[in-house]
């Protein structure tokens, strides 16, 4: 794969790549590995790992794997991975317990000792739902701010734990603001997974959280037997999630014990919707840069500003960043349910930017392709209308 760069999607495009080979070289630490605590969790599971040999033949690739986050606890997004390890962290630490996440029951038997009354955070859908489910699972409501675009299947979702919802309607980045300025009351607790100077430590949690997805995704490569992969993808709102793969891969978390593992470090590839652009133009800029977003069907990826405290490891360790149409992504949902893959707009984004790579010769053949897909259907419905392709 060569150096690319395409300018910023505008009126004469709406998709966009850019390649950056020195990132493959950058090492993170080991991060932290909290799949013990997922596992304690009523209801989980492992999330499903398939192999799309049709998709593989379609892109010229050896193999292609996706890991289907469309059943995560009972939630149709891996979401409840971050709020529950970051709700546990902060909770725990107010009982005294500073390094590690007590048992979501344990911290329920203790609620009354946290002063905690309250989770509050803005969201796009599904980091919503899964923090009022974790909120349910400890005793505490919830109090969700939406922006304007977020379906009606995703706020019925959130509605169903019994969360309150306030609509503002406006941008992503003003409802987390606001739900910033109403969580300092006292009994409040703010559980965001973007991260600004002077809130940095919750989603640092959320992002820990995220990596049991990398982490059950190499077991399960290692239990079939198959080889690394040279590409994984993170679909791309304000970056948590897509920290936590870079700081996985990039520490060698696919490579230990995996068949065929190599020394060349795989391809990362994030994936960002044309209307909301932001990694993209900051990674261009060289710094981080706010862009104005417009409307998606990808609305978890719905975000103009990349999270501070993610902006680093993006920084140094993205090496592939692709924009990509709604009209692409439609595409690429449809297909996956083809192959029998239940996928909504997000996570179909990883399949779309895959195919842009392909599109624009910088895909080389015999890749090993890993697919994250974050969302199912049931999290984000394409329109009733269609979009078309």
């Amino acid at each position: 794969m060569s150096a690319q760069d395409h300018p910023l999607p505008g009126a004469e495009t709406e998709f966009a790549i850019r390649s950056r080979p020195a990132a493959r070289d950058w090492r993170s630490d080991e991060p932290a590995h909290v799949l013990d605590f997922h596992r304690s969790i009523p209801g989980y599971a492992p999330t499903r790992l398939v192999e799309l040999p049709a998709l593989a033949r379609e892109l010229g690739a050896a193999r292609v794997w996706v890991k289907e986050e469309a059943h995560r606890y009972g939630l149709p997004a891996f979401k409840m991975l971050g709020a529950a390890h970051a709700v546990a962290r902060a909770l725990s630490a107010r009982l005294g317990v500073g390094e590690s996440a007590l048992p979501l029951s344990e911290i329920a038997a203790r609620l009354p000792e946290t002063g905690v009354r309250e989770l509050v955070a803005a969201t796009d859908g599904n980091h919503g739902r899964a923090v009022a489910r974790t909120g349910a699972l400890v005793g505490l409501p919830a109090r969700i701010f939406l922006p304007g675009g977020v379906s009606e299947a995703a706020v019925d979702g959130i509605r169903a734990e019994d969360a309150e919802i306030v609509p503002l309607g406006g941008s992503y980045d003003a409802a987390v603001a606001r739900a910033a300025e109403e969580s300092r009351g006292s009994g409040s607790l703010l559980i965001q997974d973007t991260s600004w100077e002077g809130y940095e430590e919750v989603p640092a949690w959320i992002v820990e959280g995220y990596g049991s997805v990398l982490e059950e995704a190499a077991a399960q490569l290692r239990e079939a037997g198959a080889p690394a992969p040279t590409l994984v993808t993170a679909p791309t709102g304000v970056g948590a999630f897509a920290e936590a793969v870079v700081r996985f891969t990039r520490s060698g978390g696919f490579a230990s014990g995996t068949a065929g593992a190599s020394d060349a470090a795989p391809h990362i590839l994030a994936v960002e919707p044309s209307a909301a652009p932001s990694l993209f133009a900051s990674l261009l800029a060289g710094q981080p840069v706010t862009v104005q977003t417009g409307n998606t069907i990808m609305a978890g990826l719905n975000c103009g500003t990349v999270a501070a405290a993610s902006w680093p490891a993006l920084r140094d360790g993205v090496d592939l960043s692709a924009v990509v149409p709604d009209a692409a992504v439609t595409r690429a949902v449809r297909d996956l349910e083809a192959h029998g893959v239940d996928s909504g707009p997000c996570g179909a984004a990883s399949l779309a930017g895959v195919r842009l790579l392909r599109e624009r010769g910088m895909l080389a053949d015999g890749a090993n392709i890993l697919l994250i897909n974050t969302e199912g259907r049931a999290a984000n419905p394409l329109p009733a209308a269609g979009i078309s392709v």
